[in-house]
């Protein structure tokens, strides 16, 4: 039986209008799931799922944001479980297509959660790792302002940055982190709304909560609005006896109030006259209400009224972040609403078509956008929706490319580390006049100075949208570092929060899909803390953002600060993680090249992310007779001493492992004639397209022959490789597979220690005597 009376509406006003909405978002989001888990064909007998009860408790608040107080330039990171109501309102907009609602959480249809690169409806932020899209609604304000402050967006044109979040999501750690950072930066026009229906998957929000995220949110600068009470409840409350009904409903328990929800009523009549007295005015307020007006009463949280949200919409005028938090009922309307375990919950057929006919909606008119309204109601409902500014909303706006200097000169020096030669190229940059340079952003949580941007920090400031003054330098306190911040600064300054970077670092690279202006953002973090910031790595990649990771120092190069300090298996992520590609140069002219192949890899249509593992380690730079070296640079790897005739031996070496990999090179090149030393300058590129081609055998693509096969023919068929980075040995271990070689793999494959590198290197087998016994037993046999 359900719970709640649905009747459909007339829609006279707006109000009327966005009730129906609510009720219409509702069937269509359990209707769309109920196909999916009931109706349509299974060929593998698994759950589809897809909340229903999830989206029954954010219908009202949809209805309410969408078609009453969104603005053409806000954006809106949408829970995950109610994508199923995102899809329902662009069907209703004309933006969704039956076919892709019919094939829902199928191949091609539309996705369980919201998704900029996968679904075929706008979406501004995708969502799906909870917390997240919460997160980064506060990163894209404070780009919001940088673009402003930076002249690239006008005022005018700021939108408010909005998250929807299930209350459980207020668990995840990583919202208190962005939190903490958006204080520090006076983080303006973000909302996000809590679904506060105070059930998880597993069990009931702690009462404790119930005042603790007003505290919170309130110390970091937010305006908090509670929505407990909706306009039913209120009018009840003003009666006679109304003032024990409204106490009792703010003591009930989480627990109970879901449990007495579910069982309707009859159960709400028999537990508040046993709390509140079967004589006196509460009694006598209760006796006017039948048992469903009386569960529609005790359900009518601020959440669901319509009237209570616009006006608290309305409310938050200005700048101030604000919370919402909007108390609801998870699974309103539905036959489990309230029920502890209703999270997976699905209507059973009985169920679904109870709900269909309390809609007057005919059999087999399910998906009709406005059935069982009547002509004039649905004409009148479907012309709001039609008429809302939500309708008229511009797609996403196309930024203009940022012109790429022709070549990034390499700094001169015969020895040198690529961490330091990535920060010289950036102040070379900063200094240049070249357009690229007002468009580059950098950040990096709290390891500015250790990674190398001071210098670029020195030339361009911190950004700050209130001024920032030096106190040191205006003392004469002599300091390398000249950090004024102001709204010119193009360095954002982070908490040591590896998670707020890569969240930074993804809403920087979707300036362009979203405010219409293209920057080039460049994060630096230690390469082994990319571990720690991992899933909001993922998110970024999984939309597409565009940004330039630089990870420094990595391997074991930080060896007197022990194995916390130390990289093993981030080169197999750069090479796992998609819409990133990974390189980990040796030399500064391979960097200088490949930063400059990754200012236009960011701008690419068919472009992505570019993350370079790079070193502190000081090495000596090998001399070049010309550029011809740089195309297969940039495709992976070159041969740095190419194998002569028909050579049976290569080295093979990845990044600051090359000194270690020329010595053992120059070693045995006389026992081993034309032997081969190959720089591969990105495992990534090389593996992709290797498996490209391996995979076009059977989609039919090209088969053209990949550049590591290329590189490798180059070796007689039955040669051997011995393979060394200072990393998994993984990473390269592979090529043996190309071509049937025998592969001797060195590399770093267990938790370091401290030490300088010469001990490290000896006990890890990365130096030159390692490769020397890897290639005597592999080529010599002994």
């Amino acid at each position: 039986m359900l719970r709640a009376a649905h009747r459909p509406q007339e829609t006279t006003g707006p109000i009327e209008a966005l009730k129906a909405l609510e009720t219409r978002l509702r069937w269509l989001s359990s209707w769309t799931i109920h196909n999916a888990n009931q109706l349509r064909d299974s060929r593998d007998g698994l759950k589809v799922g897809g909340h229903q009860a999830s989206c029954a408790s954010m219908t009202a608040i949809m209805s309410a944001l969408y078609f009453h107080a969104l603005r053409p330039k806000d954006k809106v990171a949408v829970k995950p479980h109610a994508s199923p109501v995102l899809h329902a309102i662009h069907y209703l907009l004309g933006n969704q297509s039956l076919d892709q609602l019919q094939r829902f959480r199928g191949l091609g249809g539309a996705q369980s959660y919201p998704s900029r690169t996968k679904d075929r409806i706008p979406v501004d932020f995708s969502t799906g790792s909870v917390g997240l899209g919460v997160a980064i609604t506060a990163f894209a304000s404070l780009v919001q302002d940088y673009l402003i402050a930076h002249g690239q967006m006008a005022p005018a044109d700021a939108g408010r940055m909005i998250a929807l979040m299930g209350d459980a999501e207020l668990d995840e750690g990583n919202i208190y982190e962005a939190l903490i950072e958006g204080y520090k930066h006076d983080i303006r026009n973000c909302w996000w709304i809590v679904d506060y229906n105070r059930q998880s998957l597993d069990a009931t929000t702690a009462d404790r909560m119930f005042t603790r995220f007003d505290d919170i949110f309130r110390t970091c600068g937010w305006r908090v609005l509670t929505l407990k009470h909706g306009k039913l409840q209120k009018a009840a409350f003003a009666r006679p006896g109304g003032k024990g009904l409204e106490t009792w409903i703010d003591t009930c328990s989480n627990a109970d109030f879901a449990a007495l929800t579910y069982q309707g009523g009859a159960a709400w009549r028999e537990r508040l006259l046993r709390d509140l007295g079967s004589n006196g005015p509460t009694a006598e307020l209760l006796a006017t209400y039948d048992d469903e007006a009386l569960a529609s009463l005790m359900t009518n949280l601020g959440g669901h009224c319509v009237e209570t949200l616009i006006e608290a919409f309305d409310e938050a005028a200005g700048e101030e972040p604000t919370l919402f938090i909007a108390y609801t009922v998870k699974g309103y309307g539905l036959p489990f609403a309230g029920h502890k375990d209703n999270h997976s919950g699905l209507m059973n057929p009985g169920q679904i078509a109870a709900f269909r006919a309390s809609l007057g909606i005919a059999e087999g008119q399910e998906w009709d956008p406005y059935g069982g309204l009547g002509d004039n109601a649905a004409a009148t409902l479907r012309a709001f929706v039609e008429t809302s500014p939500l309708a008229a909303a511009p797609g996403e706006p196309v930024a203009a490319p940022v012109p790429v200097p022709a070549r990034l000169a390499p700094p001169e020096g015969q020895e040198q580390s690529t961490q330091t030669a990535f920060g010289k190229i950036l102040l070379d940059l900063a200094k240049s006049g070249e357009p690229i340079a007002d468009r580059i952003v950098t950040t990096s949580p709290d390891v500015t100075v250790s990674t190398n941007l001071g210098g670029w920090v020195n030339q361009r400031g911190l950004f700050r949208r209130a001024e920032l003054k030096d106190v040191f330098h205006a003392a004469k306190i002599p300091s390398a570092q000249r950090w004024a911040g102001h709204g010119a600064g193009q360095h954002l300054e982070l908490g040591i929060a590896e998670n707020n970077l890569f969240l930074a670092l993804a809403a920087l690279g979707l300036a362009a899909p979203l405010f219409g202006a293209r920057l080039l953002p460049i994060g630096t973090v230690y390469d082994p803390f990319i571990a720690r910031g991992l899933d909001a790595l993922n998110y970024g990649c999984y939309q597409d953002s565009r940004f330039l990771l630089v990870a420094t120092p990595s391997g074991v190069t930080l060896g007197p600060e022990g194995g916390a300090h130390q990289s093993i298996n981030s080169p197999l992520i750069g090479m796992g993680q998609p819409g990133l590609t990974y390189f980990e140069p040796a030399f500064v002219d391979e960097l200088a090249v490949l930063m400059r192949w990754a200012f236009e890899h960011l701008q690419a249509p068919d472009g992505g992310s570019v993350y370079l593992r790079l070193t502190t380690r000081v090495i000596d730079q090998v001399p070049r007779a010309d550029t011809a070296w740089e195309a297969d640079a940039l495709k992976g790897g070159y041969w740095l001493k190419p194998p002569g005739g028909t050579a049976t031996a290569a080295i093979v070496y990845a990044g600051a492992i090359a000194p270690e990999a020329l010595a053992a090179w120059e070693a045995l090149s006389d026992d081993l004639p034309g032997l081969g030393l190959l720089a591969v300058t990105s495992p990534d590129l090389l593996h992709r397209g290797w498996s490209a081609r391996q995979a076009n055998r059977w989609t039919g693509g090209a088969r053209e022959v990949s550049h590591v096969e290329h590189l490798l023919g180059a070796l007689s068929p039955d040669a051997g490789l011995v393979t060394i980075l200072d990393g998994s040995p993984s990473t390269l271990s592979w090529l043996g597979g190309v071509r049937g070689m025998r592969v001797s793999p060195l590399g770093v494959d267990r938790f370091g220690q401290t030490g300088d590198l010469p001990d490290l290197y000896r006990t890890y087998r990365l130096d030159a005597d390692a490769i020397l016994d890897a290639a005597a037993e592999l080529f010599l046999g002994a």
